[in-house]
């Protein structure tokens, strides 16, 4: 019986989605292997320990399922959290002159306090 997967992978100018046929009870390795990644990917360096399906990571030796993706993820070249408190920074350095409001309270100037 074969069942229907797909293959995706993405550079940041270049994405890969493959749709191929499989035996059932093939794993997430041997179908990589029958796709040959390496004439598909060009360019996408493939590391079989960054593998996913549906956005979550999984090992070669996982048995597929009709209508499952495989991702093939690239390294991550910076923390995301790393990235995101750096840009908190810029962004708070580039507006000086904004006053530090607790969330929750506002405070207008044109109110008379009762």
């Amino acid at each position: 019986v074969l069942i229907d997967i797909e293959v995706a992978a993405a550079l940041p100018d270049q994405q890969w989605l493959i749709g191929v046929q499989v035996e059932a009870g093939t794993t997430v390795g041997e179908a990589l292997q029958q796709i040959n990644m390496d004439e598909r990917f060009v360019g996408f360096e493939v590391d079989l320990s960054r593998l996913g399906i549906f956005g979550q990571r999984c090992t070669v030796d996982r048995i597929l399922q009709p209508g499952d993706r495989i991702e093939l993820y690239r390294p991550l070249h910076a923390d995301p959290k790393t990235i995101r408190r750096e840009l908190a920074k810029l962004e708070k350095s580039a507006r000086p002159g904004k006053p530090n409001l607790k969330a929750g309270r506002s405070v207008r100037s044109d109110r008379v306090p009762e």
